[in-house]
């Protein structure tokens, strides 16, 4: 950023010895300064000036020292701007300049994006066109050689063969006709082999690898406990402890021994807790236990259950809390990093975050026009959810709207994943596709199009009605 002169600081500061009354002061200052001498016109800085350029300059170090690299949201660039700027506007109307800056910065790019594009069109249709030419020699290379056939049975049936050998010419012209067919199918779709040997090859392949995926039942082993469909599982971070959630209204913590899959040992009693969501009866459907997860240090399980309520179990199967305010299920959880907020996405179409040790909720997000389906930490401090109204949003603890809307999906958003960094967001959905998404951008980066059903689909999360 261009740096304010020693010239524009006296003037600055004989101006504000002036407006304050302090003459002689200014009359000192003007004369061994020579103030009279300068180039500035004093038509344009406005009074008050130099307090309102120091606050400016406390308004950035302020800004400046709040800013986090590991938050969402990209730094301010105060390249953008000039000492002039900073001087007469505030802080709004700063960050709205560079908002403009950064989205004339982006229309460049995307402009350069579509030449690329219409390039690479143009790249395309030249070849589809070259592959159209070779594609029409073969054909009339091969009408060619079927008028030769012709004119041989012709010339065969003129010296007057025996009636049996044209038929056969004629059907071993058939074979040939289909034989070349079946070639040039293959020399167009890149391939060279002939026949049913691929189809051959193919069924050997499978074969081989359902045989490679076959596990001896000794190697087995069957956790039996719950009475009803199983939900949720997870396996604790640091030990040997796997949590189920079923239908049943209870969660179960497994301890699971070193070789206990091995040969005999499945025989072997195993440590089971049994977290009850319900007294007396285990069978009401509104206890069902949807989801569940660990925290970072393995010390804690969240589980969240249809009556809408997230209760945290200690590894030893003790009701550390019951967090209350959702007005429906609760489709997914998920622990922060540090382990200090849990996150909650309900059939009420909002998210939580819970201050775990406060246990108390600290701030209620209500974007989504439908059921929350999941949710899934980016850091510390900031998340995503998806819902059935197709959108993905990415929010921040303090904020009231939304950093990132991600629109692109054409049916219900089931499942969110962020990448390690933070920098992708990965989605699926009823609309048959997963797609990636980046910060950066407004449009998803990836469009993967290879399932041919419903990707990440859930019907535990079909309320009873």
């Amino acid at each position: 950023m261009t740096s304010i002169t020693s010239v524009e600081l006296n003037y600055l500061v004989f101006r504000y010895l002036q407006e304050s009354g302090f003459t002689h002061s200014a009359f000192t200052l003007g004369y061994e300064a020579g103030i009279n001498k300068c180039t500035i016109d004093g038509n344009l800085i406005p009074p008050g000036a130099l307090i309102t350029f120091v606050q400016k300059g406390l308004q950035y170090l302020e800004m400046e020292a709040n800013m986090s690299n590991n938050d969402v949201e990209m730094d301010e660039d105060f390249s953008f701007l000039q000492p002039l700027d900073i001087i007469t506007k505030d802080v709004n109307q700063l960050r709205q300049m560079i908002k403009e800056k950064r989205k004339n910065i982006q229309k460049d790019k995307d402009k350069d994006k579509e030449k690329n594009k219409d390039k690479d069109k143009n790249k395309d249709r030249e070849v589809d066109r070259e592959h159209e030419a070779e594609r029409g020699r073969v054909r009339e290379k091969e009408r060619h050689e079927k008028e030769e056939r012709e004119k041989e049975r012709e010339k065969a049936e003129s010296n007057k063969e025996p009636e049996k050998q044209p038929e056969e010419l004629a059907d071993g012209d058939m074979v040939m006709d289909q034989e070349d067919k079946d070639a040039i199918g293959h020399e167009e779709n890149g391939t060279s082999i002939v026949g049913q040997e691929p189809m051959d090859i193919a069924t050997a392949s499978t074969q081989a690898s359902q045989e490679a995926c076959e596990i001896p039942g000794s190697d087995v082993t069957i956790l039996e406990g719950h009475t009803s469909e199983v939900c949720a599982c997870a396996w604790s971070p640091t030990g040997s402890l796997l949590a189920s959630g079923s239908g049943d209204s209870t969660a179960r913590i497994w301890t699971i021994a070193d070789g206990l899959c091995k040969s005999g040992a499945q025989n072997s009693p195993l440590n089971v807790l049994v977290l009850k969501h319900v007294k007396g009866r285990t069978n009401e459907k509104s206890k069902d236990v949807t989801t569940l997860d660990w925290n970072g240090e393995g010390s804690l399980l969240a589980t969240g259950s249809y009556d809408g309520q997230a209760r945290i179990w200690t590894t030893n199967g003790e009701l550390r809390s019951t967090l209350s305010k959702h007005k429906g299920p609760i489709f997914s959880l998920k622990w922060n990093k540090k382990g200090d907020y849990l996150l909650t996405g309900s059939f009420d179409k909002t998210a939580i975050v819970w201050d775990v040790k406060a246990e108390e909720w600290k701030q209620q997000f209500e974007f989504h026009t439908g059921p929350t389906l999941d949710v899934d930490w980016c850091n510390n401090v900031s998340f995503a959810t998806s819902s059935t109204d197709h959108m993905i949003y990415v929010c921040k603890i303090g904020e009231i709207h939304p950093i990132k809307t991600f629109a692109g999906h054409q049916g219900e958003v089931n499942c969110v994943k962020w990448d390690p960094t933070g920098s992708l967001l990965a989605s699926c959905s009823d609309d048959i596709t997963a797609k990636i998404w980046c910060m950066k951008q407004d449009k998803y980066v990836h469009d993967l199009r290879e399932h041919s059903k419903a990707c990440g689909y859930d019907p535990i999360r079909t309320p009873n009605s």
